[in-house]
This record gives C-alpha cells, sequence and structure tokens, in this order.
C-alpha cells in the first residue's frame, strides 16, 4: 500500500488563516503643498488635514513664485492652490507654470473664495485639476484632495453647475469691434481715450464694453483683459 501523502505546508486551512492574516500593502499617502498668501488660512488647512488618514502637509508656500521653488524641491502629488495671492504671481500663473513644468508635474486643486465664471474658465484652462470653494465641509476638501492625486476631476456643486451651464449655452464670440475695445483696455487707456482712438463716443465705449463683459463673464476691465489674454483673444 502506498503511504499517505502529508499535507503540503502550503494547503489547507492553516495556510488560509496565514494568508488572510497577511498585511494589506500600505497605502500610499498624498503629498501635499499648501499655497496661500494668508498664514492663518495655512495654519489652518494643516490643523484640519492632520485629522485624516493618507494625506500629509510636506510644504506651506505664501506666494506664486515660493510655491514653484518648493515644489521643484519636495515633489508634492497635490498643490492646494488659491488663486489671489496678493502681490506677485498669481494663482493662475503658477498653476501654468506647474502644470507645464515637466514630469513629474504635481495635480493642481485650487481652493478659493472666488466662483466667478472668469476665475473658474482661467484656473481650468491653466491645467488645474480641480475647483474648490472655502465654503466646502472638510469631507468634500479631504475626497477633493484624493480625486486630484488620482487624476480625478474635482469641482464644488457650484462650479460643476456654472461649468455645465456654460457649456449648454457657449457665449457669443466678439465682434471686431469688441476686439478692438479690448486692444486698447490693453494697453491701459480709459474710456475717453479708447473712444479718440476709434473714432466714436464714449457712450458706444461703454456699450460695447458691458457687451464685452457679458460675453466674458466678467465685471472689471481686468478682468476682461486677463480672460481676453487667456483665450487668446488679443494678440
Amino acid at each position: 500500500m502506498s503511504p499517505i501523502p502529508s499535507p503540503s505546508p502550503s494547503s489547507g486551512p492553516a495556510a488560509s488563516a496565514d494568508a488572510a492574516a497577511s498585511p494589506l500593502p500600505p497605502v500610499p499617502v498624498i503629498r501635499l503643498l499648501l499655497c496661500d498668501d494668508h498664514a492663518v488660512v495655512r495654519a489652518g488647512l494643516r490643523a484640519l488635514l492632520a485629522s485624516t488618514d493618507g494625506i500629509e502637509v510636506v510644504g506651506e508656500a505664501g506666494s506664486g513664485e515660493e510655491a514653484l521653488a518648493m515644489a521643484a524641491r519636495l515633489r508634492p502629488d497635490v498643490v492646494l492652490m488659491d488663486l489671489q495671492l496678493g502681490e506677485g504671481m498669481d494663482g493662475v500663473t503658477a498653476t501654468r507654470r506647474l502644470v507645464s513644468g515637466g514630469p513629474p508635474a504635481p495635480r493642481i486643486l485650487v481652493l478659493t473664495m472666488f466662483d466667478t465664471d472668469a476665475d473658474i474658465t482661467r484656473a481650468i484652462e491653466a491645467g488645474a485639476t480641480g475647483y474648490l470653494l472655502k465654503a466646502e465641509r472638510p469631507e468634500e476638501l479631504f475626497a477633493a484632495i484624493r480625486n486630484a492625486a488620482s487624476g480625478r476631476t474635482a469641482l464644488s456643486a457650484p462650479v460643476a453647475d456654472r461649468v455645465l451651464a456654460r457649456m449648454r449655452s457657449p457665449r457669443p464670440a466678439l465682434s471686431e469691434r469688441e476686439r478692438d475695445i479690448l486692444r486698447q483696455l490693453a494697453r491701459g487707456l480709459g474710456n475717453r481715450e479708447i473712444a479718440r482712438a476709434l473714432f466714436i463716443s464714449e457712450a458706444t465705449v461703454k456699450t460695447h464694453l458691458g457687451r464685452i463683459y457679458g460675453k466674458l463673464g466678467v465685471e472689471t476691465r481686468a478682468g476682461a483683459v486677463a480672460v481676453a489674454t487667456e483665450r487668446r483673444l488679443l494678440p
């Protein structure tokens, strides 16, 4: 009679139990760089993010220039970027520079108080992965950071609504006269100077400016020039 083979060490209930008890591979920690010109806001965000697992704040930048330098040195996975950064480089310019800086480029998640069409458009066109408002709940912020790190778009609900609304009803193109006025705005001319340069009345300039603002989704002369520059509407 042939001997009965003994159980293999890698089979049977004991082996199954050992396999079940094997630790899972650790989940990679998301390396995050904060960029906001207010130290109190940065401190609050750092404290808030310390309350959740899987996200590590590796640095804080108070300006766009500082964010570029720190990102090159620290190689974060995600940069949490404010749009208004005081004097110097703004958040949109910093976003564009970070995204175009070559691999490994970080994901940019905008965190701001502003939800105008112009701000949203400029940030997204600059390469931001997501756009979040500072009024969001902490859980929404944590989820947005994880989505951004994975390359998924993260938008606050009000921002997503505005983006969809613009897609469903695209704004009409600028007329040649409106482009003329935009060029003069970019030169820093006032209404009276624009009227003289284009041989039209100031009232006509104001009328065209109102239409330009509406088409570009802005409320100021500086906003019109900024959006027009982003969309390459100016020579």
